[in-house]
């Protein structure tokens, strides 16, 4: 049996396909390609918020279960609650037992893809790896092959099947455009473990970003209630209604490392872990995630947009070289801490910044330091 919390920055499917992803190359494990079979899930609801829907509930939690499917199955019995049929509008509870039974594709379950991996650490219980940007953490709609997962079953002979085969070694996720450590589970037992301590906040992990626009103070929190924009599916957003039963409490601690004209370089750490928390935080006061397409309306960024108004900018745009220097999000997961849950001891574990975040560091310096 599976349990999930509320805590992981997960990844939302967002806007992109599997034709845009460098890991992706769609072939025969396609489910359109296959044939079904009867796949059954059971999960013990783990919430902090009472007054969520069931429907709501499970498609947070599985991506890969659009509304309506999960909608039918619950009008065709194929989702129980404590063995029982229920409605969509049923508030899930603590303790509630989910039974999820839908047909799925025979060659859904994910095949092993030799995809080369940075692996930070490992040992016969778990492992750490540095995510490159650009790749979704399990297979989803939209995402059969290329994934993280595919990745771990070609390079690791045993992982965890806690969350099922889909997710196998997955104790918590990333974005698929945010890079850098993610922790895997080997086995059954450590993968509990580890989500116990997701759950009780003892694992501890720090982001770097940088900003389009500067923040103000040099430390700070950002509270505020987080939930699902009512009209896109793909974006978060936070809410000043305190009687917003869908919402949920956020806290992100910032500290600025270094300023820029219009930018920031920014070490992030979330106290708690909502879906897109950082990113939409960060966005609520006016200073979101350079090219987070979502949250800033740029998908990608241009030599030219980081030096346009120094004394240089004419050279770069004359000379034909102005490149895109970075194309995703400038998010990067660097420092994890944590207490190896079979060695009983402290772990801590940092994931260098990717090429792409060092040279619009580079660039910011050389044209964009404050005088």
């Amino acid at each position: 049996m599976s349990h999930f919390d509320d805590w992981e920055e997960d990844e939302l499917l967002e806007e992109s396909n599997s034709s845009n992803s460098l890991y992706s190359n769609r072939t025969s494990n396609d489910p359109s390609l296959s044939t079904p079979s009867l796949s059954k899930i059971e999960v013990e609801v783990k919430i902090k918020q009472i007054g969520m829907r069931l429907d709501q509930y499970i498609v947070s939690n599985y991506q890969e279960f659009s509304r309506s499917k999960v909608q039918d199955g619950i009008l065709q019995k194929s989702i129980l609650v404590n063995g029982q049929s229920s409605k969509a509008s049923y508030k899930v509870r603590n303790g509630d037992l989910l039974t999820i039974s839908f047909h799925t594709q025979r060659d859904y379950l994910p095949q092993p893809e030799n995809i080369p991996l940075d692996i930070l650490y490992e040992d016969e219980f778990l492992a750490l790896i540095n995510k490159p940007a650009n790749m979704v953490v399990h297979p989803a709609k939209g995402h059969w092959a290329g994934t993280l997962v595919n990745a771990l079953q070609f390079h690791f002979q045993h992982l965890s099947l806690e969350n099922g085969e889909n997710r196998a070694g997955i104790v918590h996720r990333l974005d698929r455009d945010t890079s850098g450590v993610i922790l895997i589970a080997k086995e059954e037992r450590t993968h509990r473990d580890l989500s116990q301590m997701f759950e009780k906040r003892q694992v501890f992990k720090e982001y770097a970003t940088i900003t389009a626009g500067v923040l103000n103070r040099d430390s700070d929190y950002i509270e505020g209630k987080i939930r699902h924009h009512p009209t896109d599916r793909v974006k978060m957003y936070v809410t000043e209604d305190e009687h917003d039963e869908l919402a949920k409490e956020a806290s992100t601690y910032y500290e600025v490392v270094e300023r820029f004209q219009g930018y920031s370089l920014v070490r992030v750490q979330p106290r708690t872990g909502r879906t897109h928390q950082i990113r939409v935080h960060l966005a609520s006061i006016h200073c979101p995630v350079l090219a987070d397409k979502i949250y800033s309306g740029r998908d990608s960024i241009r030599l030219s947009d980081l030096v346009s108004g120094s004394a240089a900018a004419p050279d770069f745009v004359n000379d034909g070289s102005d490149e895109i220097i970075i194309a995703r999000q400038a998010l990067h997961a660097f420092k994890i801490r944590f207490r190896h849950p079979r060695l009983d001891q402290w772990m801590e574990f940092e994931a260098p910044l990717p090429e792409d975040f060092q040279k619009v560091l580079q660039v910011l310096r050389q044209y964009r330091k404050l005088t």
